[in-house]
């Protein structure tokens, strides 16, 4: 028997319809499997920045710390590198009365970052950082009083890279010694070279400081510059770590 004249044509159309149909669902699977994969991609960035700040405020104690100490830190993806960063003391017209090579200790993975830099721990890129361990820097309420400026130094051996994509574990190895210099009475400012200022500001506001950015050497990482009123006694203390890096 013939068929009505469009039954092949809806046969037809039945066909192209369940391929469109498999077409959308093989495109949206693709488009969720590429969402699973972005969100645990971020979920394993997020977990080694959390992981690497914690591990380097276990293995680097500037401060609570004198001669040998080691700790390790671990990460599945990203890079560790050392850095050059300067804190310096400025005094009232500007004119550098000491500077200190502090160094900094850099990890990232994806947009997640830690730095480590004059004992101070910021997770987070410039622009939406935040400090998650306090610098060794304290200073007197109001007018004149006390600046102590602890100045923790990596003074590594040598420049560090390391990189991976299968989980890495490497030592942190310190050696610390301190020093504290009497810089005297006067009027002195803070200058310390960061990526992230931000959070560094935020700090030194909270601590009565009018914070100013400035790229004191011209190298093209400006400093949080932070200036507390009135003369102060003003010491600073140099934390000394002597950095080695090796294998976990």
């Amino acid at each position: 028997m013939i068929g009505p004249p469009n039954a092949r044509g809806r046969g037809q159309s039945h066909v192209v319809g369940v391929a469109l149909l498999l077409g959308v669902a093989v495109i949206s699977m693709g488009a969720l499997t590429a969402s699973i994969g972005a969100i645990v991609e971020e979920n394993a960035a997020e977990a080694d920045a959390a992981r690497v700040a914690s591990d380097v405020d276990r293995a680097l104690r500037p401060v609570e710390v004198t001669g040998a100490h080691r700790g390790r830190l671990s990460f599945a993806r990203g890079e560790l590198r050392t850095v050059e960063r300067d804190l310096r003391l400025l005094d009232a017209r500007g004119g550098v009365v000491e500077t200190v090579a502090v160094g900094g200790l850099v990890f990232e993975s994806g947009d997640r970052r830690v730095a480590f830099v004059a004992g101070a721990i910021v997770r987070g890129r410039p622009g939406r950082a935040r400090l998650q361990v306090e610098p060794p820097i304290t200073a007197s309420r109001g007018d004149g009083g006390v600046l102590v400026v602890g100045a923790p130094r990596l003074n590594a051996s040598e420049g560090v890279s390391i990189s991976g994509r299968g989980g890495v574990t490497v030592a942190l190895e310190t050696h610390v010694r301190h020093r504290r210099v009497r810089v005297g009475n006067g009027t002195y400012r803070l200058a310390v070279e960061t990526r992230t200022p931000e959070p560094w500001a935020d700090y030194l506001r909270e601590r009565g400081a009018t914070v100013d950015r400035l790229d004191v050497d011209g190298d093209g990482v400006e400093s949080v510059v932070a200036a507390f009123r009135g003369e102060r006694t003003t010491y600073l203390v140099v934390h000394d770590l002597n950095l080695e890096v090796g294998g976990g």
